[in-house]
This record gives C-alpha cells, structure tokens and sequence, in this order.
C-alpha cells in the first residue's frame, strides 16, 4: 500500500529540498533531492507547478540566469526561500514533532 503523500507535504518537501540545496536550487535538482531523500519518484511536471504554485503563495523567489549554450540558450530558473518559508517550515515541523511526542511504543519503537 502506497503511503499517503498530500499536497501541503509534497510542498514542504520542495521547500527542504531547496533549504537543502541552498540559494542555487533549480527545478531538477529540487526533483532529485526529493526523490533521494523520500525514495519517491517525482513528476518533472509536478515539481513545476509545486514550485510555480509556492512562488505564486509567496514561499518562494525565483530569477532566470544567464542563458548557456549546454540548456540551447535557454536560461535556467532558480528558486530561494522567503523568510515566510522558513518561518512556515519550522511551523511545520513543530506541530509534528508534536503530534508524534509519546506514539514512540504505537510505532514499535522504544
């Protein structure tokens, strides 16, 4: 049974992968983070809209680099946190650990 993955995580999921990645992050490696550290296969086009759609809710930054011959001239979009990011994030992952504190037995763990 596949496990459940909702939009508001797959969200928080790009953001940390871009905390991970750092101010340069661009669409494929957020994919690639995503998919290493959750062992999940990512859609290029739902990365796309996940991030389209954190920058439209202003989570995000985005500026276009320099065009290079490699991409056939085409320029590159990078994506950097917001502080509302950050302050989301930490949010987040307080109300989880939260919610989690004392499941550790449920869980088979000590």
């Amino acid at each position: 049974m596949p496990a459940i993955y909702p939009r508001v995580e797959f969200q928080n999921s790009a953001l940390v992968a871009i905390m991970r990645l750092g101010e340069y992050a661009d669409a494929v490696p957020v994919r690639d983070e995503i998919a290493r550290c959750t062992c999940r296969d990512v859609s290029r086009g739902s990365i796309y809209i996940t991030l389209d759609r954190l920058e439209t809710k202003g989570y995000l930054k985005s500026w276009l680099a320099d065009p290079t011959p490699e991409r056939g001239g085409r320029a590159k979009r990078y994506y950097a946190l917001r502080p509302r990011a950050v302050d989301a994030l930490k949010e987040s992952r307080r109300a989880l650990v939260a919610l989690w504190r004392g499941l550790e037995g449920a869980l088979g763990q000590p």
